[in-house]
């Protein structure tokens, strides 16, 4: 021990150095175990949310001290108080929305969610609609907003007028039966005649292009695979394809009917497009 003092004392360089990584290493370990601690009891309190994990659950409850595991429990936790941001909860089973920040119930509402159904799509491979679980984030805002319809969009209609598929590229030409040509031009699809004049087809919701017996898939970036006024007049983004939005069909509010997004009614999404800012977390479960 002698001999350690007599270092310290009289070390020079070499002795402030080796204080000085002491130092860091305590300063280093007590940071690191603060962040270990503040992780896991995050993801703790995640699980019981999402996961519906009776172990975890329990677990939690202890250190929060909740009293019952009841949908009412969950949805009065103040699931990111720690934070001090307002967030939502969406219950698939439920059906229903919350809005709050801490202990305080900002908004509440019915909403309609994915069906579950199933969707072939050839080759093997599949979609199935359903409403993700787990934590998202509001990303972005818009009003007025349109839907442009993913690839399943086209397979669905096919299936149900029992058609064949059609995709058009932004450089195809691809003749009719009729004798007309099939193209893109500017941002629309177009059908031209022989003299070259060109009739821009009409697609929406319920009106998708059909020639010679198949359904076509037109290119992004065209007037023709824009459809507004399905996703109602507001919708809050929360990443691969997936929103809180209105909707043209309120009577669908409180079933399993969308493809895996959160409707709600155009009066509720316009609440929450007012009250809700970009970066609000959202945890369904």
């Amino acid at each position: 021990m002698s001999d350690v003092r007599h270092f310290l004392k009289h070390g020079g360089t070499p002795a402030r150095v080796l204080i000085a990584f002491a130092a860091l290493l305590l300063v280093s370990s007590a940071a690191l175990a603060s962040v270990t601690a503040s992780a896991r009891y995050r993801r703790d309190l995640a699980r019981m949310v999402f996961n519906d994990n009776l172990e975890v659950l329990e677990d939690v409850r202890r250190k929060v001290g909740l009293v019952s595991d009841s949908l009412q429990t969950i949805v009065e936790a103040p699931i990111d108080s720690v934070a001090g941001k307002p967030y939502i909860v969406v219950s698939i089973a439920d059906r229903r929305l919350w809005y709050r920040s801490g202990d305080s119930l900002l908004f509440t509402t019915r909403v309609a969610t994915g069906t579950g159904k199933i969707l072939a799509k050839g080759g093997g491979n599949q979609w199935k609609f359903e409403t993700p679980r787990g934590r998202l984030v509001v990303m972005s805002k818009e009003s007025d907003p349109a839907w442009v319809p993913p690839d399943w969009h086209y397979v669905e209609v096919a299936h149900k007028k029992k058609a064949g598929l059609l995709a058009l590229n932004r450089r195809d030409e691809i003749k009719l039966a009729n004798g007309m040509v099939l193209a893109v031009s500017g941002s629309n699809v177009v059908r031209r005649h022989p003299d070259g004049t060109e009739e821009v087809l009409e697609a929406g919701e319920g009106h998708d292009l059909i020639v010679d017996g198949k359904v076509v898939i037109p290119p992004f970036g065209t007037n023709q695979r824009r459809f507004p006024g399905v996703v109602g007049t507001h919708r809050l983004n929360l990443g691969d394809g997936y929103a809180l939005h209105g909707t043209d069909v309120p009577t669908s509010i409180g079933t399993a009917a969308s493809h895996g997004c959160v409707r709600l009614r155009n009066e509720d999404i316009e609440t929450l497009y007012r009250i809700v800012p970009v970066g609000t977390p959202v945890y369904i479960y």
